[in-house]
């Protein structure tokens, strides 16, 4: 007989003590952090020996499948460059591509706030038609449901895709070594920036639009070129590239050496950025992802992005080293250096 004592140390244990929920706590930041695996995991997730990611790997039947949901609730719904419709799609499968999977389905749920005008939904169904055409994916299911007008920001939508696993691939932040190199496929920033300027709360001009799109071409170069050299990717979302590279470093043990003169920007995302005391590196991106790469792999996976349309920029950035170990170091062009922790708060609500 298993004794009371013995069943009650089985419990799982709740580490997440903050006494409420904050917009901060939905950032991608520490605050989201510290909720999934304070709250969320342990009475959720039972795998403890598959790390957390982008993408769920299950095996049925013998088929490899990677399955990922995502929900969007950006504002306002249509930006410079892109709208909800084809951001759902596109962060969807994206997810996918960096767990080393191509996206084979998608099943979307809508939140629609009464009142919203038809034309505006027409738009978003129509932009997500183009979406899933152009990444190669169908919609087989999804629900809809209305809620009182004020309640949704006009519209958010819910996606859950499936994916198969490419065989050439596997993407595990543990398999990280020491002089792996890190590879970013494209300009930082432009999401974040766009929709900060798009609602129209500060007096700036810039020329700039969201970088949205499916990546899933761009590693499927580097995947055919690099493929057993490719230990890890990430799309560098919510909390950006310093968050995602953070939770690479804890995740492997090993410290993450950054170049702050190679990490591409634009001049319009380091002028807002300055302007309003935020670092780039915690912008949020929705059409780039970064890479770890083995050091006799790395030239084949850049020269692989930069022969494919879209990877042009697509550079080396850092390398993995032993220390600082679990941390992210930034040197300057100056000789200086920092270390450069995940986002902390959270100064860009609603982008995605």
């Amino acid at each position: 007989m298993i004794g009371k004592a013995a069943v009650e140390s089985a419990a799982p244990v709740v580490r997440f003590r903050d006494p409420q929920i904050e917009m901060a706590h939905g950032a991608g930041g520490k605050a989201s952090r510290r909720l999934v695996e304070g709250l969320f995991a342990p009475l959720l997730y039972k795998s403890a020996n598959q790390a957390l990611g982008d993408a769920a790997h299950v095996n049925i039947d013998g088929s490899s499948l990677a399955i990922t949901t995502d929900s969007f609730v950006v504002k306002p719904l249509q930006f410079p460059g892109g709208s909800i419709g084809e951001l759902a799609v596109n962060g969807t499968m994206n997810d996918l591509a960096v767990s080393g999977a191509k996206g084979r389905a998608l099943v979307v749920t809508f939140i629609l706030e009464e009142g919203l005008p038809t034309s505006v939904l027409e738009r978003e169904i129509r932009a997500m038609a183009d979406a899933l055409r152009r990444a190669g994916v169908a919609v087989v299911g999804g629900d809809t449901k209305v809620v009182e007008r004020g309640k949704a920001d006009g519209m958010y939508i819910t996606t859950t895709g499936i994916g198969m696993l490419m065989p050439q691939v596997k993407i595990d932040a543990r398999s990280v070594r020491v002089g792996d190199k890190i590879i970013l496929s494209g300009p930082i920033g432009d999401h974040g920036i766009t929709i900060l300027l798009a609602r129209g709360e500060l007096d700036l001009e810039a020329s700039l639009s969201s970088d949205t799109r499916c990546v899933l071409p761009l590693i499927e170069a580097m995947v055919e070129e690099s493929g057993p050299g490719i230990r890890w990717m990430r799309d560098p979302t919510r909390g950006g590239v310093a968050t995602s590279l953070n939770e690479l470093a804890r995740d492997c043990g090993l410290g993450i050496v950054l170049s702050e003169e190679e990490i591409p920007m634009r001049d319009e995302v380091r002028g807002a950025c300055e302007l309003l005391g935020l670092d780039p590196l915690h912008i949020a991106n929705e059409g780039q992802f970064l890479a770890a790469v083995a050091p006799e792999y790395a030239d084949a996976a850049l020269n692989a992005l930069n022969r494919t349309e879209g990877g042009e920029d697509a550079v080396v950035i850092g390398e993995v080293r032993a220390e600082p170990a679990c941390a992210v170091l930034v040197t300057t062009r100056y000789g200086g250096s920092r270390i450069m922790d995940m986002l902390v708060g959270d100064p860009l609500p609603r982008i995605c």
